[in-house]
């Protein structure tokens, strides 16, 4: 597959071969890779196993009659007990572990339901290049950009961008992204924070921001910018991609090098 690289003036400066954006659609792998990613995510909340439990209260009083340690016969509660001193035969003991007492544990804490969730490496591959494939396709995009179908856009995706873009300071970077996506583009793919309509400016949320675009760069480049996603290909994540569909995402061409090594360093690990 033959990928145009946009210069500075949003126009074609030359073309590179490619097949990373080429992998079969599948949706339903993506979305079970982005679940995994929102879990493994997610702070763990939960108290610790053995709290409250961390006593020699268990096992340690008798429940049988006529025998020396024994709570049978002296007007007591039969709950679990922990010693706390002793004169002879004579014990003082204090109520332990159930919930209902001082220092017991919790009776319906939150649990952690699972640690860990597998996922085989072949579908993780799968998942990464059906991603790639549904950034680069203007259908997938349309799903989800529905002011996209009314627009007459002119571009091809992928979009790979010249790296010397990234040389830039912020005006002019995004006076370069204006001519790459024209007027009407260029207000989805920069974040843009407006006021929200309706009941819940008065209620803690009075602003609403758009996701905007995503820029993928080299691991050995560097950006920082406000108004877009700015991720290296290391840290690149699936939900940055196509979490709800397709995002509109732009590619370095450094970036687009070091996605072939990567998926070519995976072929070599899963054969």
């Amino acid at each position: 597959m033959k990928v145009q690289i946009i210069d500075i003036n949003g126009i074609k400066a030359r073309e590179i071969a490619t097949g990373i954006f080429e992998s079969e659609i599948r949706s339903d792998i993506v979305q079970k890779l982005i679940e995994i990613e929102r879990f493994d995510e997610k702070q763990p909340y939960a108290p610790f196993t053995w709290a409250g439990m961390n006593t020699s209260a268990s096992g340690n009083v008798k429940h049988n009659r006529h025998v020396w340690k024994t709570d049978r016969g002296r007007g007591t509660s039969r709950y679990p007990k922990k010693r706390m001193s002793d004169k002879g035969s004579h014990f003082v003991w204090v109520a332990a572990i159930i919930p209902g007492v001082r220092g017991g544990r919790r009776a319906h804490p939150p649990k952690i339901p699972r640690t860990e969730i597998k996922i085989n490496k072949k579908e993780k591959l799968l998942a990464l290049k059906s991603a790639l494939a549904m950034v680069a396709s203007l259908d997938q995009l349309k799903k989800k950009y529905s002011t996209l179908n009314s627009m007459d856009t002119k571009l091809k995706f992928p979009l790979v961008i010249d790296s010397k873009l990234l040389s830039l300071k912020s005006k002019g970077f995004f006076e370069a992204l204006n001519k790459i996506f024209g007027k009407e583009l260029f207000n989805l793919a920069v974040q843009e924070k407006t006021v929200r309509a309706g009941r819940g400016k008065m209620r803690g949320r009075k602003y609403k921001q758009n996701a905007g675009m995503l820029l993928v760069i080299g691991n050995k480049e560097k950006m920082k910018i406000s108004g877009i996603d700015v991720v290296n290909v290391k840290e690149m994540k699936l939900r940055q991609l196509a979490e709800n569909g397709a995002r509109i995402t732009m590619f370095t061409e450094e970036a687009v090098k070091d996605i072939e090594n990567k998926l070519a360093g995976r072929k070599a690990e899963k054969n």
